[in-house]
């Protein structure tokens, strides 16, 4: 028997019913949050952003509630969100704060979304070497100039990026700058490469994933990704959805 359910409501039930197994919060003792603020909360990989703002408000019977800064149902991490009408006035300020990630690079195959969603395509090529690897993140610190991904919530004439992609349509976005305050690699071992950076706002880490292995020659794509900082509001601080009561 069916369950009635769109695939995508099946999906998002599933994901946030796995939150309290998989979230790196679990175990941990319950917090109860009753009050209005902003907040950094944990989304784990699976649901959207829009999900864990649903449970929020489903817990809480608040229907203002919004974030600062998406996260693809890929990434996990910190969300800042805030909670009643003052909180959801001020995130714009969260948004324009420094962002620290952890990500995983998947070098050797391309994707049309830059991340594990989309086609793949392998790219025949030599393995780089360490020092190779090194020589070709280095241009990506500082002020740079970065492409947003096609699939994307960037406007296009009045729509977003992604909803024309989806339908086939080519999209083509401009360079936009962007800051990256530090890079590091924290592990190589062919064909991933794992870093830690910091970024002012705008960044999207699927196109560095992108830019990296065009500049090394191997394609790459963004396997896997959790935001550990955003401002002052960092993945040790954060909260559980379910947290939030009435």
């Amino acid at each position: 028997m069916g369950s009635g359910l769109p695939r995508h409501s099946l999906r998002s039930l599933l994901a946030t019913t796995l939150y309290l197994r998989d979230c790196p919060l679990a175990g941990r003792q319950a917090t109860t949050l009753y009050m209005n603020g902003i907040f950094a909360v944990y989304k784990p990989k699976g649901p959207t952003s829009n999900d864990v703002l649903n449970i929020i408000r489903k817990n809480t019977g608040i229907k203002k509630v919004g974030h600062a800064g998406t996260l693809d149902p890929l990434a996990c991490g910190v969300l800042v969100v805030g909670v009643g009408r003052e909180a959801t006035k001020t995130l714009s300020e969260a948004v324009k704060k420094e962002k620290e990630y952890e990500a995983v690079i998947r070098l050797g195959i391309t994707s049309t979304t830059d991340d594990g969603e989309g086609e793949k395509q392998e790219i025949k090529c030599k393995k780089p070497s360490t020092a190779q690897v090194r020589e070709a993140v280095k241009p990506f610190v500082g002020n740079i100039l970065q492409v947003p991904p096609p699939f994307s919530a960037i406007k296009v004439k009045g729509r977003e990026a992604y909803k024309l992609a989806r339908r086939g349509q080519k999209v083509e976005l401009k360079p936009r700058p962007v800051q990256i305050h530090d890079l590091k690699i924290l592990k190589y071992e062919w064909p991933y490469l794992s870093l830690r950076l910091v970024t002012g706002p705008g960044v999207y880490v699927r196109s560095l994933a992108r830019d990296i292995g065009q500049s090394l020659g191997t394609g790459a794509y963004l396997y896997e990704l959790e935001r550990t900082r955003v401002g002052d509001f960092t993945k040790e601080k954060a909260v559980s959805p379910y947290d939030f009561k009435k």
